[in-house]
């Protein structure tokens, strides 16, 4: 646990909710315990940044994804059927 994160129990996060998350909104990270265990940690979401390499994995992975991959011989995109055939 970081110096600058507090722990709550379930039970109080549970019951305060709305203020644990207005501080997680500040920056302030919250530790979560059961039974004296930690369980959770609850901080703010921060979106990730969009670099020029993360940008081209993204597009390489749609054009793959609309292509399909070789599936029964063929490249196509398999079917939720054939997905889940065990």
């Amino acid at each position: 646990m970081g110096p600058d994160m507090r722990a709550v129990t379930a039970r109080e996060a549970n019951q305060t909710f709305s203020e644990i998350l207005s501080d997680v909104e500040n920056g302030e990270e919250v530790l979560i315990t059961k039974h004296g265990r930690p369980v959770a940690v609850l901080s703010r979401y921060e979106t990730p940044e969009l670099t020029q390499e993360r940008e081209a994995a993204i597009a390489r992975a749609l054009a793959l994804m609309e292509k399909g991959l070789p599936w029964g011989g063929q490249a196509r995109p398999a079917t939720r059927d054939e997905m889940h055939e065990r």
